[in-house]
Protein backbone atom coordinates (compact mmCIF):
# COMPACT_ATOMS: atom_id res chain seq x y z
CA UNK A 1 0.00 0.00 0.00
CA UNK A 2 1.29 3.47 -0.88
CA UNK A 3 2.23 5.75 2.01
CA UNK A 4 0.47 9.13 2.43
CA UNK A 5 3.72 10.88 1.49
CA UNK A 6 3.95 8.90 -1.75
CA UNK A 7 0.34 9.70 -2.62
CA UNK A 8 0.95 13.39 -1.91
CA UNK A 9 4.05 13.48 -4.09
CA UNK A 10 2.47 11.63 -7.04
CA UNK A 11 0.62 14.63 -8.55
CA UNK A 12 3.68 16.87 -8.08
CA UNK A 13 5.80 14.23 -9.78
CA UNK A 14 3.25 14.01 -12.61
CA UNK A 15 3.34 17.78 -13.17
CA UNK A 16 7.14 17.83 -13.19
CA UNK A 17 7.28 14.83 -15.52
CA UNK A 18 4.89 16.59 -17.89
CA UNK A 19 7.10 19.68 -17.88
CA UNK A 20 10.23 17.63 -18.61
CA UNK A 21 8.38 15.71 -21.33
CA UNK A 22 7.27 18.89 -23.12
CA UNK A 23 10.70 20.50 -23.10
CA UNK A 24 12.45 17.27 -24.08
CA UNK A 25 10.01 16.98 -26.96
CA UNK A 26 10.87 20.55 -28.00
CA UNK A 27 14.59 19.77 -28.12
CA UNK A 28 14.04 16.48 -29.97
CA UNK A 29 11.80 18.31 -32.46
CA UNK A 30 14.65 20.68 -33.34
CA UNK A 31 16.82 17.74 -34.41
CA UNK A 32 14.38 17.18 -37.28
CA UNK A 33 14.66 20.73 -38.63
CA UNK A 34 17.45 19.94 -41.15
CA UNK A 35 15.22 17.31 -42.77
CA UNK A 36 11.69 18.74 -42.73
CA UNK A 37 12.01 22.29 -41.37
CA UNK A 38 10.12 23.83 -38.44
CA UNK A 39 6.74 23.81 -40.23
CA UNK A 40 7.22 20.13 -41.06
CA UNK A 41 7.89 19.30 -37.41
CA UNK A 42 4.87 21.33 -36.31
CA UNK A 43 2.77 19.40 -38.81
CA UNK A 44 4.00 16.08 -37.41
CA UNK A 45 3.32 17.11 -33.82
CA UNK A 46 -0.13 18.54 -34.51
CA UNK A 47 -1.22 15.91 -37.01
CA UNK A 48 -0.11 12.83 -35.07
CA UNK A 49 -1.35 14.25 -31.76
CA UNK A 50 -4.72 14.96 -33.35
CA UNK A 51 -5.00 11.39 -34.63
CA UNK A 52 -4.17 9.95 -31.19
CA UNK A 53 -6.58 12.24 -29.32
CA UNK A 54 -9.36 11.72 -31.86
CA UNK A 55 -9.08 7.97 -31.44
CA UNK A 56 -8.95 8.08 -27.65
CA UNK A 57 -11.35 10.92 -26.79
CA UNK A 58 -13.83 11.06 -29.73
CA UNK A 59 -14.33 14.84 -29.41
CA UNK A 60 -17.10 15.05 -32.01
CA UNK A 61 -19.51 14.04 -29.22
CA UNK A 62 -19.46 17.62 -27.88
CA UNK A 63 -19.76 19.45 -31.18
CA UNK A 64 -23.55 19.78 -31.14
CA UNK A 65 -23.69 21.60 -27.81
CA UNK A 66 -20.36 23.42 -28.07
CA UNK A 67 -19.73 26.84 -29.61
CA UNK A 68 -17.92 25.79 -32.77
CA UNK A 69 -16.50 29.27 -33.57
CA UNK A 70 -14.85 29.30 -30.13
CA UNK A 71 -13.52 25.77 -30.56
CA UNK A 72 -12.14 26.61 -33.99
CA UNK A 73 -10.49 29.82 -32.72
CA UNK A 74 -9.03 27.92 -29.77
CA UNK A 75 -7.64 25.27 -32.10
CA UNK A 76 -6.19 27.80 -34.52
CA UNK A 77 -4.32 29.49 -31.65
CA UNK A 78 -3.06 26.07 -30.55
CA UNK A 79 -1.74 25.41 -34.04
CA UNK A 80 -0.33 28.90 -34.48
CA UNK A 81 1.64 28.89 -31.24
CA UNK A 82 3.20 25.55 -32.20
CA UNK A 83 4.17 26.78 -35.66
CA UNK A 84 5.58 30.06 -34.35
CA UNK A 85 7.62 28.59 -31.49
CA UNK A 86 9.21 26.02 -33.81
CA UNK A 87 10.12 28.81 -36.21
CA UNK A 88 11.69 30.63 -33.25
CA UNK A 89 13.71 27.50 -32.41
CA UNK A 90 15.23 27.71 -35.89
CA UNK A 91 17.01 30.96 -35.00
CA UNK A 92 17.47 31.05 -31.21
CA UNK A 93 18.10 28.49 -28.42
CA UNK A 94 15.14 26.52 -27.10
CA UNK A 95 15.49 27.86 -23.55
CA UNK A 96 15.44 31.48 -24.74
CA UNK A 97 12.42 30.92 -26.99
CA UNK A 98 10.45 29.16 -24.24
CA UNK A 99 11.31 31.93 -21.76
CA UNK A 100 9.87 34.53 -24.13
CA UNK A 101 6.85 32.38 -24.96
CA UNK A 102 5.70 32.03 -21.34
CA UNK A 103 5.29 35.81 -21.20
CA UNK A 104 2.06 35.22 -23.17
CA UNK A 105 0.06 33.33 -20.52
CA UNK A 106 1.70 35.43 -17.79
CA UNK A 107 0.50 38.58 -19.52
CA UNK A 108 -2.99 37.14 -19.98
CA UNK A 109 -3.17 36.48 -16.23
CA UNK A 110 -1.81 39.89 -15.20
CA UNK A 111 -3.97 41.94 -17.55
CA UNK A 112 -7.07 41.06 -15.54
CA UNK A 113 -5.43 42.02 -12.23
CA UNK A 114 -5.47 45.39 -10.47
CA UNK A 115 -3.18 44.54 -7.57
CA UNK A 116 -0.02 46.55 -6.96
CA UNK A 117 2.02 43.40 -6.27
CA UNK A 118 1.56 42.38 -9.90
CA UNK A 119 3.75 45.31 -10.93
CA UNK A 120 6.61 43.31 -9.40
CA UNK A 121 5.94 40.33 -11.70
CA UNK A 122 5.67 42.61 -14.71
CA UNK A 123 8.95 44.26 -13.75
CA UNK A 124 10.69 40.91 -13.22
CA UNK A 125 9.54 39.59 -16.59
CA UNK A 126 10.67 42.84 -18.27
CA UNK A 127 14.10 42.53 -16.65
CA UNK A 128 14.30 38.91 -17.79
CA UNK A 129 13.42 39.80 -21.37
CA UNK A 130 16.07 42.53 -21.34
CA UNK A 131 18.76 40.07 -20.23
CA UNK A 132 17.96 37.26 -22.70
CA UNK A 133 19.65 38.79 -25.80
CA UNK A 134 23.06 38.91 -24.09
CA UNK A 135 24.57 35.92 -25.89
CA UNK A 136 28.02 34.49 -26.39
CA UNK A 137 29.02 36.79 -29.23
CA UNK A 138 28.70 40.43 -30.17
CA UNK A 139 25.79 39.79 -32.52
CA UNK A 140 23.39 38.68 -29.79
CA UNK A 141 20.23 36.80 -30.78
CA UNK A 142 18.78 36.63 -34.27
CA UNK A 143 15.90 39.15 -34.35
CA UNK A 144 13.82 36.76 -36.46
CA UNK A 145 13.86 34.25 -33.61
CA UNK A 146 12.90 36.94 -31.10
CA UNK A 147 9.98 38.09 -33.25
CA UNK A 148 8.70 34.55 -33.76
CA UNK A 149 8.97 33.86 -30.02
CA UNK A 150 7.08 37.07 -29.20
CA UNK A 151 4.39 36.13 -31.73
CA UNK A 152 4.20 32.67 -30.13
CA UNK A 153 3.78 34.36 -26.74
CA UNK A 154 0.86 36.38 -28.09
CA UNK A 155 -0.70 33.24 -29.59
CA UNK A 156 -0.28 31.39 -26.27
CA UNK A 157 -1.91 34.27 -24.39
CA UNK A 158 -4.89 34.19 -26.75
CA UNK A 159 -4.95 30.39 -26.47
CA UNK A 160 -5.31 30.72 -22.67
CA UNK A 161 -8.12 33.27 -22.99
CA UNK A 162 -9.98 31.17 -25.57
CA UNK A 163 -9.30 28.00 -23.60
CA UNK A 164 -11.18 29.41 -20.62
CA UNK A 165 -14.22 29.81 -22.89
CA UNK A 166 -14.27 26.14 -23.93
CA UNK A 167 -12.90 24.55 -20.73
CA UNK A 168 -16.38 23.38 -19.77
CA UNK A 169 -15.98 20.65 -22.41
CA UNK A 170 -12.78 19.33 -20.80
CA UNK A 171 -10.62 16.85 -22.66
CA UNK A 172 -12.89 16.82 -25.71
CA UNK A 173 -12.24 20.55 -26.14
CA UNK A 174 -8.47 19.93 -26.18
CA UNK A 175 -8.86 17.11 -28.70
CA UNK A 176 -11.08 19.30 -30.87
CA UNK A 177 -8.56 22.13 -30.67
CA UNK A 178 -5.77 19.79 -31.70
CA UNK A 179 -7.79 18.75 -34.75
CA UNK A 180 -8.36 22.34 -35.87
CA UNK A 181 -4.73 23.19 -35.12
CA UNK A 182 -3.68 20.27 -37.32
CA UNK A 183 -5.88 21.54 -40.15
CA UNK A 184 -3.81 24.73 -40.03
CA UNK A 185 -0.39 23.20 -39.45
CA UNK A 186 -0.35 20.08 -41.62
CA UNK A 187 -0.82 21.85 -45.00
CA UNK A 188 1.99 24.28 -44.11
CA UNK A 189 4.26 21.41 -43.14
CA UNK A 190 3.50 19.45 -46.31
CA UNK A 191 4.20 22.51 -48.45
CA UNK A 192 7.59 22.95 -46.73
CA UNK A 193 8.78 19.34 -46.44
CA UNK A 194 6.91 17.60 -49.25
CA UNK A 195 7.02 13.80 -49.43
CA UNK A 196 9.96 13.65 -47.01
CA UNK A 197 7.47 14.32 -44.24
CA UNK A 198 6.07 10.82 -44.78
CA UNK A 199 9.36 8.91 -44.65
CA UNK A 200 8.97 6.10 -42.06
CA UNK A 201 11.86 7.25 -39.88
CA UNK A 202 10.66 10.86 -39.96
CA UNK A 203 7.18 9.73 -38.95
CA UNK A 204 8.70 7.67 -36.13
CA UNK A 205 10.63 10.62 -34.69
CA UNK A 206 7.58 12.81 -35.27
CA UNK A 207 5.49 10.36 -33.27
CA UNK A 208 8.02 10.60 -30.43
CA UNK A 209 7.74 14.40 -30.57
CA UNK A 210 3.92 14.20 -30.55
CA UNK A 211 3.93 11.84 -27.58
CA UNK A 212 6.53 13.82 -25.62
CA UNK A 213 5.14 17.26 -26.44
CA UNK A 214 1.38 16.68 -26.40
CA UNK A 215 -0.09 13.29 -25.55
CA UNK A 216 1.97 12.26 -22.51
CA UNK A 217 2.09 15.70 -20.81
CA UNK A 218 -1.63 16.18 -21.51
CA UNK A 219 -2.49 13.00 -19.60
CA UNK A 220 -0.03 13.81 -16.79
CA UNK A 221 -1.33 17.36 -16.47
CA UNK A 222 -4.92 16.13 -16.27
CA UNK A 223 -3.96 13.88 -13.34
CA UNK A 224 -1.91 16.60 -11.62
CA UNK A 225 -4.60 19.26 -11.96
CA UNK A 226 -7.18 16.98 -10.35
CA UNK A 227 -5.03 16.60 -7.22
CA UNK A 228 -3.11 19.88 -6.90
CA UNK A 229 -4.23 23.42 -6.04
CA UNK A 230 -4.06 25.65 -9.10
CA UNK A 231 -1.46 27.86 -7.42
CA UNK A 232 0.95 24.97 -6.85
CA UNK A 233 0.42 23.70 -10.38
CA UNK A 234 1.19 27.19 -11.72
CA UNK A 235 4.38 27.42 -9.65
CA UNK A 236 5.58 24.07 -11.01
CA UNK A 237 4.91 25.20 -14.58
CA UNK A 238 7.00 28.31 -13.98
CA UNK A 239 10.05 26.05 -14.26
CA UNK A 240 9.36 25.63 -18.01
CA UNK A 241 12.00 28.17 -19.14
CA UNK A 242 14.73 26.50 -17.08
CA UNK A 243 13.63 23.03 -18.21
CA UNK A 244 13.73 24.20 -21.83
CA UNK A 245 17.23 25.60 -21.40
CA UNK A 246 18.46 22.37 -19.79
CA UNK A 247 16.90 20.24 -22.54
CA UNK A 248 18.53 22.46 -25.17
CA UNK A 249 21.89 22.07 -23.46
CA UNK A 250 21.68 18.29 -22.98
CA UNK A 251 20.19 17.36 -26.36
CA UNK A 252 21.30 20.17 -28.68
CA UNK A 253 24.45 21.44 -26.93
CA UNK A 254 22.96 24.95 -26.72
CA UNK A 255 25.09 26.88 -24.21
CA UNK A 256 23.71 30.02 -22.58
CA UNK A 257 25.59 32.76 -20.75
CA UNK A 258 25.22 33.51 -17.05
CA UNK A 259 23.36 36.71 -17.97
CA UNK A 260 20.87 34.74 -20.07
CA UNK A 261 20.35 32.26 -17.24
CA UNK A 262 19.66 35.24 -14.97
CA UNK A 263 16.98 36.38 -17.41
CA UNK A 264 15.42 32.91 -17.47
CA UNK A 265 15.35 32.81 -13.66
CA UNK A 266 13.74 36.28 -13.51
CA UNK A 267 10.95 35.23 -15.87
CA UNK A 268 10.43 31.95 -13.98
CA UNK A 269 10.15 33.88 -10.70
CA UNK A 270 7.62 36.24 -12.27
CA UNK A 271 5.50 33.28 -13.42
CA UNK A 272 5.77 31.56 -10.04
CA UNK A 273 4.89 34.71 -8.11
CA UNK A 274 1.90 35.51 -10.30
CA UNK A 275 0.62 31.93 -9.97
CA UNK A 276 1.13 31.62 -6.22
CA UNK A 277 0.04 35.03 -5.00
CA UNK A 278 -2.62 35.42 -7.70
CA UNK A 279 -4.56 32.50 -6.19
CA UNK A 280 -4.58 34.10 -2.74
CA UNK A 281 -6.90 36.92 -3.75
Amino acid sequence: MDSPDARAFAPIGAALAALVSVQTGAAVAKTLFPMVGPDGVAALRLGLSAVILLAVLRPWRIWRQASMPRLVAYGLMMGLMNILIYRAFLYIPVGIAVSIEVIGPLGAALLSSRRKIDLLWIGLSAVGLTLLPWGLDSHGLDPRGLLYALAAALAWGLYVVLGSKVAVHGRQAVASGMLFGALLGVPLGVSQAGSQLFEPWVLLIGLCVALLSSTVPFLLDMYAMRHLPASIFGVLLSASPAAGALAGWLILDEVLTLVQWSGIVAIALACAGAALIGRKR
